[in-house]
């Protein structure tokens, strides 16, 4: 099977990108991210503290994630419920980044993750893919942009969803989300030594795609 590991801080565009990119090459994509948003989603229902570990290891206990595909698209599926769209808050996203540094957390995921890229051709995407998920991934890329234009971004994209979104305040959440992502003790966000750099800093999506496209198709031939 052909495994594509794309890595890189949150806000860079690699969900987005790495959708299209699935989709042009037939493979399966994996969101990593959104199984950790799952959790942390379900620690915050419970009204649990997402930085306290034992209180998240028990929950685990409770916790059936699937993911689901439907007409193409991934859905995430908790204890049966389709929370695609609940997982997509600026409080899910930090709940995500605190249950993420966890070892019980990983551990409960890694062999989901592992599994799908072992069955499938897959555009995988998350912070640790490239290093820890999937190390002997055929293709790693590194996508980064900086961090004001992840946040410039992420306004526009919250707005659209008629939320409320400070500049300011993204850009702090973004600035400590990318603290807490490379100073975990666990699994921490940086570059594998053999992956591709890309910044994405400027770029319209469009522009983001194709270089990707283009990129993940030169080395596969």
């Amino acid at each position: 099977m052909i495994n594509i590991a794309i890595d890189g801080p949150s806000g860079a565009g690699k969900s987005t990108i790495a959708k299209h990119l699935a989709k042009t090459l037939g493979f399966l994509y994996v969101d990593t991210g959104a199984l950790y948003r799952a959790i942390g989603l379900y620690v915050l229902r419970q009204g649990e503290d997402t930085r306290d570990e034992d209180t998240v290891e028990k929950l685990l206990e409770n916790i059936q994630l699937r993911l689901a595909y439907v007409e193409g698209t991934q859905r995430v599926l908790l204890n049966g419920e389709d929370v695609s769209q609940a997982i997509r808050t600026q409080e899910v996203a930090m709940a995500a980044s605190n249950v993420s540094a966890m070892p019980c957390v990983r551990e409960f995921l890694f062999s989901l993750q592992q599994n799908m890229a072992r069955d499938n051709n897959v555009v995988m995407d998350g912070r640790d893919i490239g290093t820890v998920v999937l190390p002997n991934a055929q293709i790693k890329i590194f996508l980064t942009a900086t961090a004001e234009d992840r946040a410039r971004r992420r306004c526009l994209e919250l707005k659209e969803k008629g939320q409320q979104a400070e500049y300011e305040t993204v850009l702090e959440e973004v600035k400590q989300r990318d603290y807490n992502d490379s100073h975990r003790a666990i699994a921490p966000l940086k570059q594998a030594p053999d992956a591709i750099l890309v910044d994405t800093t400027g770029n319209e999506l469009e522009t983001s795609i194709e270089i990707l496209t283009n990129l993940v198709k030169e080395k596969l031939k």
